[in-house]
């Protein structure tokens, strides 16, 4: 994998160039329509970034929340103990974290925390919380349960995320900001990969807005759909992460910031194109195993199949789950709040990033929307005048790259 990003040609690792120009079109059309502040693509494939472009009030060389995607480079970050040896994901978490004895918490297994079977989805922790040691193990210590561990899915927007970070400080006895750091985004090249960003590069973030109106009541019945439960994922939370503050704080379940490249990139290396190969296939295949048997999302009706941290794309109903219907059953990743879209799919070897700092209130318009690219994106691979259909090239503007019909579930922040 190359440090640099440079882009080669697409034929040069079986891309088609007129899916490429498929998919630009499609991913820009929401910023042309006036919709998006911005919108920012990569796609790559055999460790090679082969498409890097912006469109919109930002550039190549600007950088985005990308919500919850961290997920899957928090759970990343863990796998590597798994790997190592070091962590058993069927140990209790208060083997770890000794304040998860209280409240009922004491026999909470690590595997749920990356499931969302843990039971406290709604726990509150604020993002400074992290920063004040006593008061994060009174948070934890504090925390009860919304229902028994292991009973049911709920998705936990970022409680069981922060315990995952805190496992993993406490056993590589360093900040888990800095392990990711230093364990993923460096070996890997991708020097603009943060969890906790400095404030030097505070000015290249795209900064975000509210962009659609939410649904009603009524329209989500219209649509045959469940009201979404209160969290505290609340417009007001989605915009604190343009405060500096914010940025700072390394938010394991969605405080990413990066940019689209960085983030096709880290799923290449979780497909093994990458030198170093940080992760075995062995720790691939069992990280990516669906470990929630016949579970239901309770907002979409279908299996939720997940894996330690990612979803994966599974069967007929992979729309439901931030997938294209192109994707093969074996893809996996995780999107982001807003619309963020981030996958590998290891049947055609391509990894596929869409970040955008319009964050649509409208879940209907956004899933179909991250379905509709999704689609376009997987095919690249194959030849044209099958599978999804073209809408045409158009003029783009990209600045260069510097080297040196269904609703998905879209949870999360």
């Amino acid at each position: 994998m190359q440090g640099s990003k440079c882009l080669v040609k697409p034929e040069t690792v079986g891309i088609n160039p007129q899916r490429l120009d498929e998919l630009r079109t499609r991913s820009r059309q929401e910023v042309d329509a006036g919709l998006l502040p911005a919108a920012q693509i990569a796609l790559a494939k055999a460790g090679e970034l082969v498409l890097f472009e912006t469109w919109g009030e930002a550039s190549n060389d600007s950088l985005f929340c990308i919500f919850s995607a961290t997920k899957a480079i928090t759970s990343a970050a863990a796998w590597l103990l798994i790997q190592e040896g070091s962590l058993d994901v069927s140990r209790k978490v208060s083997e770890f974290v000794p304040e998860f004895v209280s409240n009922g918490k004491q026999d909470i297994r690590i595997e749920q925390l990356f499931t969302h079977t843990a039971g406290f989805p709604h726990a509150p922790f604020r993002p400074t919380d992290w920063l004040d040691e006593t008061r994060k193990r009174r948070r934890f210590a504090d925390w009860q349960l919304n229902w028994q561990p292991g009973s049911r899915y709920e998705y936990h927007p970022t409680s069981s995320m922060w315990v995952i970070a805190e496992i993993i400080q406490v056993i590589t006895r360093v900040s888990y900001e800095s392990f990711v750091r230093e364990s993923i985004a460096l070996p890997l090249g991708l020097p603009d990969m943060w969890v906790g960003t400095p404030d030097e590069h505070h000015a290249r973030i795209a900064t975000i807005t509210l962009v659609g109106e939410p649904l009603t009541e009524a329209e989500y019945e219209a649509a045959g759909l469940p009201v979404p439960p209160v969290t505290e994922v609340t417009p007001d939370a989605i915009l604190n992460f343009n405060q500096p503050d914010t940025r700072r704080i390394p938010i394991p379940g969605g405080g990413g910031i990066m940019s689209a490249a960085e983030l096709a990139l880290f799923y290449q290396g979780l497909m093994g194109n990458s030198e170093p190969q940080l992760w075995t296939e062995a720790t691939i295949a069992e990280a990516s195993r669906p470990r929630t048997a016949d579970l239901i999302d309770m907002m979409t009706g279908k299996l939720i199949n997940r894996a330690l941290g990612v979803v994966i794309s599974g069967d007929k109903y992979r729309n439901f789950r931030g997938f294209g219907h192109t994707n093969s059953p074996a893809a996996f990743g995780h999107a982001g709040a807003g619309g963020q879209i981030a996958w590998a799919d290891p049947a055609s070897g391509i990894s596929f990033a869409y970040c955008t700092n319009g964050h649509d209130q409208n879940p209907l318009r956004q899933g179909r929307r991250g379905v509709s690219i999704s689609n376009r994106a997987a095919v690249c691979h194959q030849p044209s005048g099958h599978g999804t259909s073209g809408h045409g090239t158009s003029g783009h503007r990209t600045s260069g790259y510097k080297t040196s019909g269904h609703r998905t579930s879209g949870h999360g922040i």
